[in-house]
């Protein structure tokens, strides 16, 4: 097993809530493996309080996030990414910094939670449903042996857990 710390990246438009729940998930549940970041392309400045109240559930750190613009990310000085994971669909699409070190990129997408407005129970079950989507992507990624796994197949393996349960766009089939 490797001794390097991998670090990775959640990007997001307004870095208030899903990528927000990513970063605690992956600090947490990485062990030292693993630095999460979070940012934004247009961050709202704020982190969402469902998501702080839902982090706090499920014995996840809630301190010391916050919400702030990817550009944080791309400048001289800044930690190198090994991984970046985009967790909206639009944010996928959007023309993002030029990433020293050429880390892996794949797309997360989570329906956004902080979109529920309906009532205060609808807003705690999209919450809940985020983070454990996340979760069950964030675990995915950390077990393999990182250690022993070629980059080609870690890459194809990073893009496969963007489809599983909880995608909110599902990746073409192959012909």
């Amino acid at each position: 097993m490797t001794d390097k710390t991998y670090n990775v990246l959640f990007l997001c438009t307004g870095n208030s809530a899903r990528s927000i729940l990513a970063e605690s998930i992956l600090n947490k549940e990485g062990a030292g493996r693993f630095r999460a970041f979070s940012a934004g392309s247009q961050p709202k400045g704020e982190v969402n309080p469902h998501a702080l109240k839902e982090l706090e559930t499920r014995g996840y750190p809630s301190t010391g996030l916050s919400s702030k613009s990817w550009d944080v990310f791309a400048k001289p000085g800044a930690p190198e990414m090994d991984f970046i994971f985009t967790v909206r669909d639009s944010a996928a699409g959007e023309a993002c910094p030029v990433w020293i070190g050429y880390p892996m990129t794949a797309h997360r997408g989570v329906e956004d939670p902080a979109a529920v407005t309906v009532s205060e129970i609808a807003i705690q079950r999209a919450f809940a449903r985020a983070a454990r989507f996340l979760r069950n992507r964030i675990t995915a990624f950390i077990n393999p042996p990182l250690a022993s796994i070629d980059r080609l197949a870690l890459e194809q393996h990073v893009r496969q857990i963007g489809s599983l349960e909880g995608a909110s766009v599902k990746p073409a089939k192959a012909d």
